[in-house]
């Protein structure tokens, strides 16, 4: 059986696992950038290339692109991290900026830019996977589409900018950790947690339970993928999806009744027109 705490300490003991995936999570980055998975997302370098510059971006600590101004040549890794980047990157070679077309969550990470083997630049690249419209009181879920956790698996839920952890998954420790007493307690007595798959459900939810949830998972390897919710007020039943059908809903009804009218007054005239032809 998972051993489930509600974490009211504002000290926190943690085992190896977490801590490791804490620290992967800390590296200083110098700028975010985030994109809709499916789309594309470019990574802009404020550097201006010399003509013996060479260029290099790194992720996960390999080499995915490279720029050798002396010997003119552009090079695209593409079947470095088992050809995730096969058909994705686009280098400019006037500027060293690189493009990744159709991101998936394989791609969310920490971009390092190195020029002549020194970092110049740092890029964390969020991936969203889904955007979720909830409306105030009502629980949402985010699915982390797993089927079954593994024995040794490791998962967090982090919640809004600073990446605060709100919720742990620790299998080979067997227990199941919520974070009640963060960010001023706003989740308290709110969050469940799947111990099969790891989902997250948030009930009763608030307008100050809007933003971006990140789910990150250690198995093996790390991975995430991040969720933006938005939370509406039952004046705001609706996301913009379901308020365009209801617009346009209204414009034929207002329509219809308009053609209804004009027929109804030209009957009636019709009807006039005979009496006084009989007359």
């Amino acid at each position: 059986m998972l051993e489930i705490m509600n974490y009211r300490s504002t000290v926190r003991s943690r085992d190896s696992g977490s801590l490791s995936l804490a620290r992967c999570l800390t590296d200083e980055v110098e700028s975010d950038e985030s994109v809709m998975e499916g789309d594309s997302v470019s990574l802009n370098s404020d550097n201006e290339m010399e003509d013996d510059d060479v260029i290099q971006w790194r992720f996960k600590n390999t080499v995915i692109a490279e720029i050798n101004k002396q010997a003119d040549r552009i090079t695209v890794y593409d079947d470095v991290l088992d050809g995730r980047f096969r058909d994705r990157l686009k280098l400019d070679d006037q500027t060293g900026s690189l493009t990744i077309t159709n991101t998936t969550t394989e791609h969310a990470g920490v971009y390092e830019l190195q020029i002549n083997s020194e970092i110049s630049e740092r890029f964390r690249l969020i991936v969203f996977v889904e955007l979720v419209s909830v409306t105030k009181g009502d629980s949402v879920s985010l699915n982390s589409d797993l089927t079954e956790m593994k024995d040794d698996d490791v998962i967090q839920w982090r919640f809004g900018d600073e990446n605060t952890v709100i919720a742990e998954i620790n299998k080979q420790a067997d227990r199941i950790t919520v974070y009640d007493d963060v960010l001023d307690g706003r989740f308290r007595d709110r969050l469940k947690l799947d111990k099969q798959t790891g989902s997250l459900t948030i009930t009763n939810t608030t307008t100050e339970h809007a933003g971006d949830y990140e789910l990150v998972m250690y198995s093996g390897r790390f991975s995430s993928k991040v969720f933006r919710v938005s939370v509406y007020d039952s004046v705001h039943c609706c996301g913009p999806t379901e308020a365009v059908i209801r617009l346009v809903l209204s414009a034929l009804v207002g329509v219809a009744t308009v053609i209804i009218v004009v027929y109804e007054i030209r009957s009636r005239r019709a009807e006039r027109d005979q009496a006084h032809i009989h007359t």
